[in-house]
């Protein structure tokens, strides 16, 4: 499996000959799951200020994403794109093989002004993939503890988080390496994959684009929490191999944190309270 630090920007046939590059150099390694960047189809914001010229708006199911699937074969290959439907504008993420889409995903929580570019997604939810059930994130919804919680209450075995992760806005490190924001981006990666014992892949924008200064640092985590393979804050693509089940098992012989919940002394999230007064939605 690869996680991949690049820099995409609004030029999509560029985006395409970069993801086929990445495509291409992933097969000769023997890649079977290949993680790109949140908005690697038309780049991201050039700010997040609000009023940004966002990405182009792409179709669900247009040529855009037969493209791109077309272009895995028989990788399993999950990517970040602005997504119209509805007359609203999403940032969205989709899992292709060259069968076509395995899964989708719109970004949940929204960091300062982005809601004045995308409408919010509305739900976490894990699919089946040939590599093993997977879910995915974007960005910031790896910030909250509950959104990588629900994919492997779903029976995710491999998260994929998709960025565009910039470094720190307020009291920015001259070396990336070392800023704050950086460091944050790691932590959330170790944390959610160690917590819920699965296997976390993450992909982040590279360089440059627009305001933002973006940290790299793709990587593949176990499901201890240790970094398998990283990129570092430039482009490059993190490669690690395992038995992902193997691993998982492994992970919670012992210490079972899913298993060993108490959700009878959690308080019920708004949802579950909805569900018990009205029941479940037809």
């Amino acid at each position: 499996m690869a996680a991949v630090a690049a820099s995409f920007d609004r030029d999509l046939e560029a985006d395409f000959a970069r993801i086929e590059r990445l495509v291409a150099a992933a097969r000769a390694a023997g890649i079977r799951l290949l993680a790109l960047p949140e908005a690697c189809l038309g780049g991201y914001l050039s700010s997040l200020d609000g009023g940004a010229e966002g990405p182009p708006a792409l179709d669900p199911d247009g040529p855009e994403i037969r493209r791109l699937a077309a272009l895995a074969e028989d990788m399993v290959v999950c990517a970040g794109y602005c997504e119209e439907a509805g007359g609203r504008r999403y940032n969205s993420a989709v899992c292709v093989t060259g069968d076509g889409v395995l899964g989708r995903h719109r970004k949940v929580h929204q960091p300062l002004s982005e809601d004045a570019s995308y409408a919010a997604g509305d739900r976490f939810a894990a699919f089946d993939t040939p590599v093993g059930r997977l879910g995915m994130m974007i960005c910031y919804d790896k910030a909250f503890p509950e959104s990588a919680r629900a994919l492997a209450l779903d029976g995710a075995e491999i998260v994929v988080c998709m960025s565009a992760w910039p470094g720190s806005r307020t009291n920015p490190s001259a070396d990336l390496a070392e800023d704050r924001w950086k460091h944050r981006f790691d932590l959330f990666d170790r944390a959610r994959a160690l917590e819920n014992q699965v296997v976390w892949l993450s992909a982040n924008q590279a360089g440059s684009f627009g305001e933002l200064r973006f940290v790299g640092s793709a990587k593949v985590v176990d499901p201890a929490g240790e970094v398998l393979a990283a990129t570092g804050v430039g482009p490059g693509m993190a490669i690690a191999e395992l038995d992902v089940r193997q691993a998982i098992d492994t992970a919670r012989r012992a210490m079972g944190y899913l298993r060993d919940r108490r959700p009878d002394a959690y308080p019920p999230t708004a949802r579950e309270l909805a569900l018990a007064v009205e029941g479940p939605q037809r």
